[in-house]
């Protein structure tokens, strides 16, 4: 090997940054509240999704890690009632675009596919980023 090859490769280098993907986590509280956040790792996002799951009025105990999906990717969130009264969230993340995360959110709504919902629509779109993209 060439001295200055064995050189520069003994030489210490400053290290890159690096802003890799992140992850998305959503955590609930059945009847009480709710926490989306975006982190590098599970136990980051899913750390901050449990204080906003806090700070909407839920008990920390009862602010259960739902979904965590690694890239983030778009992301959509339904919600979903049976006729019988149960209701729930449906999260589906990972996918390539708007367009595939509403064509998703409008399959899993569709009646003829789940006769038994009384409602069901999408409560909110994330971009990668974490960007919620559905008014309020």
């Amino acid at each position: 090997m060439r001295p200055l090859v064995l050189l520069i490769m003994l030489c210490p280098l400053p290290v890159l940054a690096q802003d890799g993907p992140r992850g998305i986590a959503f955590v609930q509280a059945p009847e009480q509240g709710s926490g989306v956040a975006m982190g590098a790792t599970p136990d980051a996002a899913f750390a901050l999704a449990e204080a906003q799951c806090v700070a909407s009025g839920a008990r920390a105990e009862d602010c259960l890690r739902t979904t965590w999906c690694f890239p983030a990717g778009w992301t959509v969130d339904i919600f979903a009632q049976h006729r019988e009264g149960p209701h729930w969230h449906e999260v589906t993340c990972g996918l390539p675009s708007r367009a595939v995360a509403e064509a998703v959110a409008h399959a899993l709504c569709d009646p003829a596919e789940r006769p038994y919902l009384i409602e069901c629509l999408p409560v909110q779109i994330y971009d990668p980023e974490g960007t919620p993209h559905l008014s309020e």
